[in-house]
C-alpha cells in the first residue's frame, strides 16, 4: 500500500517538475521510473488470487462431508487459490472456475454445496468412489463447460435440470452402473454439446432422435448399456461413434454425413443383420471399425476397399460367407492395417496371397472358418506380425518354413486343421514366441532339440498329433512354461526325472501316450506348483482355455495379452506307468486336478489332507489296493472323485461322505460301500476274503502245474517243428559237418 502511494507521488512530482517541459528529459525520467518500479508492478499482478470467501465456504463444506483416506484435500486451507489441490480461480475475483480432483479415492455423496460455485466451468470428480444421485442443483451452474463424473458409484438418472447447461460441451458419466433410465431427449437442445459419454451404465430405450440432428455433436459413446431399437443414420459429421454391446437391430447405414470425419465406428455385440455395404469404404478418415458379434451375413463385395488409414478391422463372430476378400484395404509404406480379425465366420476357399501384402499387419486372426489349402509361404513377408491364429479350419500341407520371417511373433496358433509334415528345427528363430499351439493336426516326427532355444515360451500345446520319440532334457530351458500338453501322441520311454522341474508350471498333460516305468518324485520336495488363485474356476476339470486379446491401443501399436484358464494340475492318464504313486505328489498343496487313471499303478491310496485345494481326482483303472480311508472326502472343494476299477478292500461307511460321488468305487470286488439301504457285514467281508484266499491256495499249485505242462508241450512242439523244416535240418547238419 505504501509502495503504491510512493509511486503515485513520484509520477506526479515527475510530471510537474521543471524538467518535464524538456521532452528528452521527460522520456529519460519515465524510462528510469519503469526500470525501477515495473518489476514491482509485475510482481503485484502475478500474485495468485485469494479464493472468493463464498466459494471457499462451499468447498470446505464439501471437504468435511466426504471421506478422504489419502488426504488428497489436505492442502485445502488458507486463502491462496494456488495452494488448493485441483483448484483454478479467476483473476482477480478469486471465483472458482475449475475443480479437478480425479482418482483421489474420495468417497461419500457429492455435496450440493458445489452448486454455489456459480462461476464453475470445469468439474472433474472422475475415478473416485462417490455414491448417491447426481445433485439436481448442478443445473444452476450456467457457465459449466465440462462435467466428468465417470468411474464412480453414482445411481439414478441424469437430472432434468441439466437442460439449463447451455454452455456445456463435454458430459462424461461413464462407468456408473447405477445410472439408468432413458437417454434424455433434451440433450438435443444443448447446442454446444460436442462430447457425450454414457458408456458402461444402465441406460435403456432408443437413441433419442434429437441426438441424430445435434449439429455440434462430435463424440457419442453409449457402449455397454441396454439401448434398443433400430440403428439409424446420424446427420452430423461425427468423429467417434461407439454403440457397442447394446441390443440395437436393423441394418448398417452408410453414415454419409460423417464421410469426411468419422474415425472410430464401434457397433460390436448388437443384433445387426444384412450385409456389409460398400458405401462404408467412403469413410475416408476411418481408423477403427468393429462390427464383431452381430448377425451380419452374405459375401463381402470386392468393391469394398477401405482407405489406408484403417488400422483395425474386426468382423469376427458373424455369418459372412464366400471367399476372403482379396483386397480389404489400401496400403502404403507407412500406413495400413495393424489388426485384421475375420474369425468365427463361414469364409471358405484359400487364404488369398494379397493378405501377405498387408505389410503393416501385426495381428491376423482367421480362425473358426472353412478355409482350405496351404498356409501361404509368403506369410513370412509380414515381419511385424505378433499374432497368427488360423485354428479350426481345414488347412493342409506343412507349416511353411518362411514363417520364421515373422520374427516378432508372440502367438502361433494353427490347431485343429489337417496340417502334416514335421516340426522344422528352424522354428527356433521365433525366439519371442510365447504361445505355440499346433494341436489336433497330423504332424509327425520328433520334437526338434533346437526348439529348446525358444526360451520365451509360456504355452505349448502339441497334443493330438502323430509325434513320437522320447523326451529330451533340453526342453527344461522353457523356464517360463505355464502350460504344456503332449497328450494323445505316440511318445514313449520312461518319464524323465526332470518332469516336474518347471518353476512356473500351472498345468501339464502327458496323457494317452506310451510312457512307462515309474512316476519320478524328483523336484517334488518343495511346492512345485504355484498359487494361481484365479486360474481355472470357470473351466471343467482337465480342460484348458486360452483367451487371447489383441487390440490396437495407439495408431501403430498392438497390445497383446492372454488369460490361461485352467485348474492347477497334472494329467498322466492312459499310459503304461507302474509302481506306487509318489507320496510327494500328494504334498503339493496348490494342486486342483490330478488324473493318473488307466495305468498299472500299485500300492495304497495316499492321504489327501495335504491337498486342500483338490477339486478333481481320478485314479481309476489301476491296481491300487488297501483301505479307502475316510480322508478321501476331506478336501472341501472336491467335486470329482473316481477310484473305480482298482483292488481296494474293506468297508466304506456312509458317514465317510462318499455317497456324493456316484460310481466312484465301482469295480472294486473286495470293497463294500454302505448306503442308506445297504449295510456291510464284516463277517461276510472276512468270509469273502477267506474264500478268495483259499481259492488262491488251490489255484496256486494248479496254476504252476499247468504252466510247467504248457512249457513242456511248447518245447516238444518247438523241437518237432524245427526238425520238420527242411531248411532247419540242412542248417543243423551243415553245422555238425
Amino acid at each position: 500500500m505504501l509502495g503504491s502511494v510512493f509511486i503515485s507521488h513520484f509520477k506526479v512530482a515527475l510530471l510537474h517538475s521543471p524538467f518535464a517541459e524538456n521532452a528528452m528529459v521527460k522520456t529519460a525520467y519515465l524510462t528510469l521510473f519503469f526500470f525501477l518500479f515495473s518489476p514491482s508492478l509485475l510482481l503485484a499482478q502475478s500474485q495468485p488470487p485469494e479464493i472468493d470467501p463464498q466459494d471457499k465456504a462451499s468447498l470446505l463444506i464439501l471437504r468435511v462431508s466426504i471421506h478422504d483416506p489419502n488426504r488428497s484435500l489436505s492442502t485445502w486451507y488458507g486463502s491462496s487459490c494456488s495452494n488448493w489441490t485441483g483448484l483454478a480461480c479467476q483473476n482477480p475475483t478469486g471465483k472458482v472456475i475449475s475443480l479437478t480432483i480425479p482418482a483421489s479415492n474420495l468417497s461419500g455423496q457429492i455435496h450440493p454445496s458445489l452448486c454455489k460455485l456459480t462461476s464453475l466451468q470445469i468439474l472433474d470428480l472422475s475415478g473416485n468412489n462417490f455414491s448417491g444421485n447426481i445433485p439436481a442443483c448442478f443445473g444452476a451452474l450456467r457457465d459449466l463447460r465440462t462435467l466428468n463424473l465417470s468411474r464412480n458409484g453414482l445411481v439414478g438418472s441424469v437430472p432434468g435440470t441439466f437442460v439449463n447447461l447451455k454452455e456445456l460441451r463435454e458430459l462424461v458419466l461413464s462407468e456408473n452402473r447405477g445410472l439408468r433410465g432413458s437417454v434424455p431427449l433434451w440433450f438435443g437442445g444443448l447446442m454446444n454439446l460436442e462430447r457425450i459419454d454414457l458408456s458402461f451404465c444402465s441406460f435403456l430405450g432408443e437413441i433419442p432422435e434429437t441426438l441424430l440432428y445435434l449439429k455440434s455433436l462430435k463424440f457419442l459413446n453409449l457402449e455397454s448399456n441396454n439401448m434398443t431399437g433400430t440403428l439409424r443414420d446420424f446427420q452430423q459429421p461425427l468423429v467417434v461413434l461407439n454403440l457397442g454391446s447394446n441390443r440395437l437391430s436393423g441394418t448398417l447405414p452408410c453414415f454419409y454425413a460423417s464421410r469426411p470425419s468419422l474415425s472410430v465406428l464401434n457397433l460390436a455385440d448388437n443384433s445387426l443383420v444384412g450385409g456389409l455395404p460398400s458405401c462404408l469404404g467412403s469413410l475416408s478418415e476411418l481408423t477403427h471399425l468393429n462390427l464383431s458379434f452381430n448377425a451380419l451375413s452374405y459375401e463381402i463385395s470386392p468393391r469394398l476397399i477401405f482407405s489406408e488409414k484403417l488400422v483395425m478391422l474386426d468382423l469376427s463372430h458373424n455369418g459372412f460367407s464366400g471367399r476372403l476378400p482379396s483386397r480389404i484395404s489400401q496400403t502404403t509404406d507407412k500406413l495400413g492395417l495393424i489388426l485384421l480379425d475375420l474369425s468365427y465366420n463361414r469364409f471358405s476357399g484359400g487364404i488369398p496371397l494379397r493378405i501377405t501384402e498387408l505389410t503393416s499387419l501385426q495381428a491376423l486372426r482367421l480362425s473358426h472358418n472353412l478355409l482350405t489349402g496351404d498356409i501361404p509361404a509368403r506369410i513370412g513377408n509380414l515381419t511385424y506380425l505378433q499374432v497368427i491364429d488360423l485354428s479350426h479350419n481345414a488347412l493342409t500341407g506343412p507349416i511353411p518354413l518362411n514363417i520364421v520371417g515373422c520374427f516378432q511373433l508372440l502367438a502361433l496358433i494353427i490347431s485343429n486343421n489337417n496340417l502334416s509334415g514335421e516340426i522344422q528345427p528352424e522354428l527356433d528363430a521365433l525366439d519371442s514366441l510365447k504361445i505355440l499351439d499346433i494341436s489336433s493336426n497330423r504332424i509327425s516326427g520328433e520334437i526338434p532339440l533346437t526348439l529348446a532355444g525358444l526360451k520365451s515360451l509360456e504355452i505349448v500345446d502339441i497334443s493330438s498329433n502323430n509325434l513320437s520319440g522320447s523326451l529330451n532334457e533340453a526342453i527344461t530351458k522353457w523356464s517360463n512354461l505355464k502350460y504344456l500338453s503332449l497328450a494323445r501322441n505316440k511318445f514313449s520311454g520312461t518319464l524323465p526325472s526332470w518332469l516336474f522341474k518347471f518353476d512356473k508350471i500351472q498345468m501339464m498333460d502327458y496323457s494317452s501316450n506310451r510312457f512307462s516305468w515309474f512316476i519320478p518324485d524328483d523336484n517334488l520336495n518343495s511346492t512345485r506348483f504355484k498359487d494361481f488363485r484365479t486360474a481355472g474356476s470357470s473351466v471343467p476339470p482337465g480342460k484348458v482355455e486360452i483367451k487371447i486379446s489383441a487390440n490396437v491401443v495407439a495408431k501403430e501399436e498392438l497390445a497383446f495379452s492372454y488369460d490361461l484358464l485352467s485348474m492347477v494340475g497334472i494329467d498322466l492318464s492312459d499310459n503304461l506307468l507302474h509302481g506306487e504313486i509318489p507320496e510327494a505328489l500328494f504334498r503339493q498343496k496348490n494342486i486342483e486336478y490330478l488324473n493318473l487313471s488307466y495305468n498299472f499303478l500299485e500300492g495304497q491310496l495316499p492321504r489327501l489332507e495335504k491337498l486342500p485345494r483338490l477339486k478333481a481326482l481320478d485314479l481309476s483303472h489301476n491296481s491300487l489296493s488297501g483301505q479307502v480311508t475316510g480322508n478321501v472326502s476331506t478336501p472341501p472343494g472336491l467335486t470329482l472323485l473316481n477310484l473305480s476299477h482298482n483292488c481296494f478292500s474293506g468297508i466304506v461307511t456312509e458317514k465317510e461322505g462318499l455317497g456324493k460321488f456316484p460310481g466312484a468305487l465301482v469295480g472294486n470286488p473286495e470293497l463294500c460301500v454302505e448306503s442308506s439301504g445297504n449295510k456291510c457285514d464284516p463277517a461276510n467281508i472276512d468270509a469273502s476274503q477267506e474264500e478268495i484266499y483259499q481259492n488262491e491256495l488251490v489255484e496256486g499249485p494248479i496254476s504252476i502245474w499247468i504252466f510247467c505242462l504248457s512249457a513242456f508241450i511248447s518245447f516238444d512242439f518247438g523241437v518237432l517243428g524245427i526238425f520238420c523244416s527242411s531248411r532247419a535240418r540242412s542248417y543243423i547238419l551243415q553245422t555238425k559237418g
